[in-house]
């Protein structure tokens, strides 16, 4: 049985609208090009009523995260939001006024503090807080805060690591699937994209970075910036595998970085990553309950809007932990009683106290994908039926489905009927077996596409919509242009010298490679190391090396590795030895395909 919460209840909007001022007066935000990269007016049409092509609540959700402007949170503490998928937040210091989470990209989180500024004086930015590891809430850094300014930079410790890595390991075919899961480049409308539920969409402006000049290390941490007393609390492996809360008790204020906001996170979220760890996840929970809930008043974070009162964030947050220590705990409970991934989604109901509070909504994670996601973090892959070990892949296993099901000729009427059925699963299923056999079947791409949006259009996770939408427009022939790229100047500059081997080790053609053998060393002047590139057997292996001379030895410095890597050229570095080694290993590496096909073979 269901218990949905009452679409009577306004807290949600009464608190999403407290403490507003103002929002800018252009709505539209360009980068140096005059290209948009964000535009407030976008999501206007959702002030109307929720249309059939929408699950009411998350066109309830998207209405308030789609709210702008510049917000009070607390005494001299502020937030803009709406300006991007994050929220930043302003925190006044006896000199000026200290920064957390910069958004994703330059030019909204500038022309957030701009707005900040109009209303609240043009106070110098005094210290920047990054609650952890992900782009949207460091990426738009280089807006706040200018070349040259000495200015403090907290992070959690491994943030930079954590910051940096996912862009050398699995960074295209996430920012390819980011394009699914956030809707950037579907229409946005009420048949569109409405919003990703954690916020509304990612903007696509300049993405930059600056290194941490101070590392949180310890739950306790205290530290003082521009007056201001900040007490924090490491979280990792909660939402980001570095993370950090923080309480500022002289203001009774806690700031929850992306461990509690108004809807179900995500395990593992949609455009891929590693399992996260949701047991860990309600343990951290608890612990911000037990130092720092009793003395606040306020509770905001970089996502959704703050909830107010001593007694309310207390039951907030018991609320939150509680939603992810079930999942985790019911998921084991029936995964110890022999049932699959898959069986256990289809199977849990959250508690009727957790099913009917708005902020456990799966907007962003899912209750589904959540717990198939658990399962994986202890299972892995495999469900232990020996049918699926050794399984066909995807277009040859579904040539040998339409096949057997008579040929498209006799799939595409059921399909049909079974779309009219509001069999919608099935459908889709079916049909992907179709059009993965012969991705030249107009017809069966349409009704696919057709089955898509329908899918979408009564989803009520944000996520969901977006995928299924953005599968039928490509199914059509609309192919999203591969817009998001995290893998920008700064983050690249960030690259220990060991990622960026790393980097070319697998791009390694594999096969290509078998029978090469090279070895060279990168004698690396700035910092004092000398690092040996061996290959053979298709593996790219990083050395102190052994003694012996390497066929080519290249003496530079880190910047000068960079722009190797980035061009190619030799230019003011040092050689010894034959550099056609170098051209043989560069021929080597294969280029990442930033817009593969997904809803097709």
């Amino acid at each position: 049985m269901s218990h949905l919460p009452s679409f009577n209840d306004q807290t949600d909007f009464v608190n999403a609208d407290k403490g507003f001022i103002a929002s800018a007066a252009e709505p539209k935000i360009k980068n140096g090009e005059g290209r948009v990269v964000w535009d407030l007016e976008a999501y206007s049409f959702l002030d109307g009523d929720c249309p059939d092509t929408a699950n009411p609540s998350l066109w309830r959700q998207s209405q308030l995260c789609a709210k702008h402007g510049l917000y009070e949170v607390a005494d001299g503490i502020y937030q803009v939001r709406g300006f991007d998928l994050s929220n930043i937040s302003f925190i006044e210091g006896e000199r000026g006024v200290i920064i957390v989470d910069p958004l994703l990209s330059v030019e909204p989180a500038a022309a957030a503090l701009a707005l900040y500024r109009e209303h609240r004086g043009d106070r110098p930015v005094t210290g920047v807080i990054y609650t952890h590891s992900h782009a949207d809430h460091f990426g738009g850094v280089r807006g706040v805060v200018g070349d040259g300014d000495d200015v403090p930079i907290i992070a959690p410790s491994g943030f930079l690591e954590h910051a940096v890595a996912e862009n050398v390991y699995a960074g295209t075919a996430m920012n390819r699937r980011a394009i699914y899961m956030y809707g950037a480049e579907l229409a946005k409308s009420a048949s569109g994209q409405i919003g990703a539920g954690l916020g509304q969409t990612t903007s696509t402006g300049t993405i930059s970075l600056i290194e941490p000049t101070l590392s949180i290390t310890e739950t306790g941490q205290e530290e003082v910036i521009d007056g201001v007393r900040i007490v924090f609390q490491l979280t990792p492996g909660t939402e980001a595998p570095a993370e950090m809360n923080f309480s500022l008790p002289d203001r009774r204020a806690l700031c929850m970085a992306e461990n509690a906001t108004h809807n179900l996170h995500n395990v593992l979220t949609l455009r891929g990553a590693l399992v996260r760890d949701p047991h860990v996840w309600a343990r951290y929970l608890t612990e911000a309950i037990e130092l720092f809930a009793s003395d606040s008043d306020v509770l905001f974070a970089s996502h959704h809007w703050p909830t107010w009162g001593t007694a309310e964030l207390t039951a907030f947050l018991n609320q939150q932990r509680d939603l992810y220590a079930y999942l985790h705990d019911q998921t084991l409970r029936m995964l110890n009683q022999g049932y699959t991934g898959s069986e256990i989604a289809e199977m849990i109901q959250l508690p009727p106290a957790l099913e009917k509070s708005w902020h456990a909504r799966g907007y962003y994670g899912s209750v589904s994908h959540n717990v198939k996601a658990i399962y994986q973090r202890y299972m892995g892959w495999f469900d232990g039926n020996p049918a699926h070990l050794w399984e066909l892949p995807p277009q040859e296993s579904a040539g040998k489905h339409v096949e057997y099901m008579g040929g498209a000729a006799a799939i595409l009427p059921k399909a049909k009927a079974a779309l009219g059925e509001g069999d919608l699963r099935w459908a889709a299923q079916v049909l992907n077996y179709v059009v993965f056999d012969d991705p030249g079947n107009g017809d069966a791409r349409e009704l696919l596409a057709e089955v898509y949006d329908r899918l979408g259009h009564g989803s009520e996770n944000g996520t969901w919509r977006n995928f299924y939408l953005q599968g039928a427009n490509e199914l059509r022939g609309n192919k999203a242009a591969a817009s998001l790229d995290s893998a920008s100047p700064d983050v690249a500059r960030a690259l220990s010298v060991e990622q960026v081997f790393d980097s070319l080790a697998i791009r390694v053609d594999g096969p290509r490679a078998w029978d090469t053998r090279l070895t060279i060393d990168w004698v690396l002047t700035d910092l004092g190391r000398t690092i040996r590139l061996s290959l053979a057997n298709g593996v790219l292996v990083q050395t102190r090396g052994d003694g012996t001379p390497a066929d080519l030895t290249l003496t530079l410095t880190k910047p000068q590795l960079l722009g190797l890597v980035a061009t190619r050229s030799l230019d003011g570095i040092r050689t010894e030895g034959d550099t056609g080694v170098l051209t043989t290993l560069l021929g080597l590496l294969a280029e990442p395909e930033r817009d593969f096909d997904i809803v097709t073979p």
